[in-house]
């Protein structure tokens, strides 16, 4: 039967299984307020993976996702995850965060430099023990990657759970975007000083250099055309600079962020902008998410790797909030304020995921240390709106509170 079958019938079966049993597992079980439905479409992605279904029925895992089938697939995630990232970009609000300067700069320079201390703390005790560290590293690039790891805000995820909140256009939630804007940019910029590769400096500077020159005369041009065209030419230019930095040697990912960064959020329609995020996540990312389950790993024993995903947890959780409560006592921030806010800035999800993914990628980390940088970030997006939507209910007068 299995030989009948031709890839294009095995890659429907697979697509049938990525779109159909995330979805019912999250409908029937109705676990929206724990989980939502891109949480599930990850955890269903690391049971497809090789770990769980693939040790399960090797048979099954082998005839479904087989090379033929992961090539389309993985192909379709790469384009789906670059407009993913493109998107978060362009929602960086940077002028914003220049008028409340003191008080932007002060709150995310703590959010990300005290998780990222304790990640960094956590990283290298992780370099006792051996299978964690990638064949690729340098000691301090897998500290800095893990830390930086455990520091990363997700943005787009973020968005999307301050939405179920329903404190997104609130007062509030603008200033934790502020905050997360401002953490975004020092997360890639980070990610580029940890995969700079001096034997190829020349062609990574060579790339920054035409990538400013080139941003000019991109302005101009999408200034100029009318918004209709302006999503077109952006898709063009993201594809230009997700090739030009993998050429580099910094990862497509680095070009697709910033792409997305010197793009003006004003010049796209924002219902318009919500819905390509919406219909991306919906229609693209869930293969993705299987692509990443597929790399998840158990080699060092699962034990292992669930301790590990807890004090990485521990770690960016307690940095989070201990960085909130920092800034909270040098702004004056009301009794609870700094508690929601560290909390809503510690979801990671899918940017921790893409950051995790590079670092495998570059071999910075192993397959195990990846599991468990996965697990985590399920953990904490999970933790999100459990743990903020009584907070808001006890100090409902911060939704208001706009300094």
């Amino acid at each position: 039967m299995h030989t009948a079958m031709g890839t294009t019938e095995i890659f429907l079966i697979a697509m049938l299984v990525i779109f159909t049993l995330p979805y019912l597992i999250w409908r029937l079980a109705n676990i929206d307020y724990w989980a939502p439905l891109v949480v599930v479409q990850i955890i269903t992605g690391v049971l497809l993976g090789p770990g769980i279904l693939g040790r399960a029925y090797p048979d099954y895992y082998a005839f479904v996702f087989n090379p033929q089938v992961m090539l389309a697939l993985n192909g379709i995630a790469w384009w789906a995850v670059m407009i993913f990232v493109m998107i978060a970009g362009i929602e960086l609000d940077l002028k914003k965060a220049w008028e409340h300067r003191r008080e932007s700069t002060i709150t995310a320079s703590l959010a990300l430099s005290v998780p990222l201390a304790f990640g960094c703390v956590a990283a290298a005790g992780m370099l006792g023990y051996a299978g964690w560290k990638g064949a690729g590293a340098q000691d301090w690039q897998f500290v800095l990657g893990v830390g930086m790891a455990c520091a990363v805000t997700a943005l787009p995820i973020l968005i999307l759970l301050m939405e179920k909140l329903e404190i997104l256009r609130e007062p509030i939630g603008q200033r934790v975007l502020r905050y997360a804007s401002l953490d975004d940019i020092a997360i890639w910029g980070v990610l580029a000083l940890i995969l700079l590769d001096w034997t190829r400096v020349g062609r990574q500077a060579g790339f920054m250099l035409v990538f400013v020159v080139a941003t000019v005369g991109y302005r101009r041009l999408m200034v100029w055309l009318q918004e209709r065209d302006r999503w077109f030419v952006a898709l063009v230019w993201l594809g230009a600079c997700g090739l030009a930095a993998d050429w580099a040697g910094l990862h497509f990912m680095v070009g697709a962020f910033l792409a997305g960064a010197v793009m003006d959020a004003h010049w796209f329609d924002q219902n318009k902008l919500d819905a390509l995020r919406q219909n991306v996540l919906l229609v693209m990312m869930p293969v993705y998410f299987l692509s990443t389950g597929l790399r998840t790993d158990w080699g060092v024993g699962g034990a292992a790797v669930f301790i590990a995903a807890a004090v990485l947890l521990a770690a960016s959780v307690a940095g989070k909030l201990a960085g909130a409560h920092l800034a909270g006592r040098i702004l004056g921030w009301g009794k609870g304020e700094a508690s929601i806010i560290g909390w809503l800035l510690q979801t990671k999800a899918l940017i921790m995921i893409i950051f995790a993914n590079i670092l495998l990628d570059k071999g910075i980390v192993t397959s195990e240390t990846f599991t468990a940088l996965l697990l985590m970030a399920i953990g904490s997006t999970m933790l999100t709106v459990p743990v903020v939507y009584p907070k808001l209910r006890r100090v409902a007068a911060l939704v208001f509170k706009s300094s």
